[in-house]
């Protein structure tokens, strides 16, 4: 865990934020993009669920940015974490994983705003900005999508498996697809063996998949179709 300022808002009146993202060099680069503005300052850094929590209570931050994926749990536990501890913290989900699967489930976790790291430093500033003065920060994309879903009757869009799956366990079929094995798993995510065996019988289950080879070759495919398009 690593600290700037004093947290909270600091004698000049800036607004601070706290980082939590497991790559360091993504840290320093928000850091620099955040502290460049006159209204905003980055108080602490943290990597996973554990100094997240520490640095809160030590420094009292404005609001939290959370990536999704974290050293050791999914940043989507900690946005349900906080929300239950802290429900008048803030949280803005800032990852590199597409809105159109995560994007929801971040903000019925509790997170106030999602971002993709993908998009121009301004807009991560306007997100800040948003979720501090009370709103709700969405790219337009993911704003006509649940406009489009609610008007619809809540109907979710065909296509996707992710649909199917709760919160972990698309985090599981995510993890499948880049390569982790059962035990990886379970040791990733502080879960038993049989938890996550558990798990991937259900995923099979609502994907229709007959075995554990189809299980794979559809989260690879899955994983795949993320990170190119």
């Amino acid at each position: 865990m690593t600290r700037k300022g004093q947290g909270g808002a600091d004698s000049r009146g800036k607004r601070t934020v706290l980082i939590v993202d497991d790559h360091p060099i993504v840290r320093q680069g928000l850091a620099q993009l955040i502290d460049r503005e006159e209204d905003l300052e980055v108080c602490g850094q943290a990597e996973d669920a554990h100094e997240a929590l520490q640095a809160i209570r030590q420094f009292s931050p404005d609001m939290v940015i959370v990536d999704i994926a974290l050293k050791d749990t999914s940043g989507m536990e900690l946005i349900k974490d906080l929300k239950v501890r802290y429900p008048n913290l803030p949280v803005l989900t800032l990852s590199m994983h597409d809105e159109a699967v995560y994007g929801e489930r971040a903000l019925r976790a509790g997170a106030k705003g999602y971002i993709m790291k993908q998009e121009a430093t301004e807009k991560v500033v306007t997100a800040i900005r948003r979720v501090l003065a009370g709103e709700v920060y969405v790219s337009n994309r993911m704003a006509a999508k649940m406009v489009s879903k609610y008007v619809g009757g809540g109907t979710h869009t065909a296509g996707s498996p992710a649909d199917a799956l709760s919160d972990r366990e698309l985090e599981v079929f995510r993890m499948i697809g880049e390569g982790y094995g059962t035990r990886e798993m379970a040791e990733k995510l502080h879960l038993s063996v049989k938890t996550i065996e558990t798990y991937r019988a259900h995923i099979k289950d609502k994907l229709g998949l007959q075995d554990a080879n189809e299980l794979l070759r559809a989260a690879i495919r899955w994983v795949n179709a993320g990170l190119t398009g």
